[in-house]
């Protein structure tokens, strides 16, 4: 397994609405998803040992961020025939596992993904209420010991979202596994 850093991205990129559904074919509008004060865009799958280290922590972020009317969202591009683990029926059994609340859609086109030009899971984009971009990169600084963790990267943007003041800087890249693009062949 090959890790991959996320690309950098200009801050204040527009998102371009989308519409997609979750494993049980409800469908979510990012215009309906944005919260108050933003959204996040979590670029996820069930696969991935690098996600399933933070499933936790993004789902208390989520939390926090439900405070300060920032709403959350879990997306998988990862539907591809030679990965059957990132399938529908399996994002419903991680919901389970973890008990979150918030929506965790299929991006079976790839389509979001391609618009945000995230390159791995986990990916993480902060958007405010104009769904503009204000943060992209990692939940925290160390993605496989929750214990060590010294910055919370994610938490400390939503804290300066929240307060309208500039974006967090430097942002640091997320690393994960790389998407499973649909030309991608088994083992990349």
């Amino acid at each position: 397994m090959s890790l991959v850093k996320s690309k950098e991205l200009a801050l204040g990129s527009v998102l371009r609405e989308f519409s997609l559904s979750d494993a049980c074919e409800k469908v979510y509008n990012s215009r309906e998803l944005l919260g108050k004060t933003g959204l996040i865009i979590a670029v996820m799958c069930n696969h991935c040992p690098y996600s399933n280290a933070i499933w936790s922590r993004l789902i208390k972020v989520a939390e926090f961020a439900k405070k300060l009317d920032v709403n959350t969202v879990a997306i998988n591009p990862n539907i591809h025939p030679n990965y059957p683990e990132d399938s529908p029926a399996h994002m419903l059994d991680k919901q389970k596992e973890f008990g979150f609340d918030f929506p965790y859609l299929i991006d079976a086109e790839q389509a979001v993904a391609h618009s945000l030009k995230a390159t791995c899971t986990p990916e993480i984009f902060l958007f405010d209420k104009e769904a503009k971009l204000f943060y992209h990169g990692r939940v925290d600084d160390n993605w496989h010991d929750e214990r060590s963790v010294k910055s919370e990267d994610l938490r400390e943007a939503l804290i300066a979202l929240f307060g309208e003041q500039k974006p967090p800087l430097p942002q640091y890249s997320s690393l994960g596994c790389s998407i499973k693009w649909l030309n991608t062949v088994l083992g990349d």
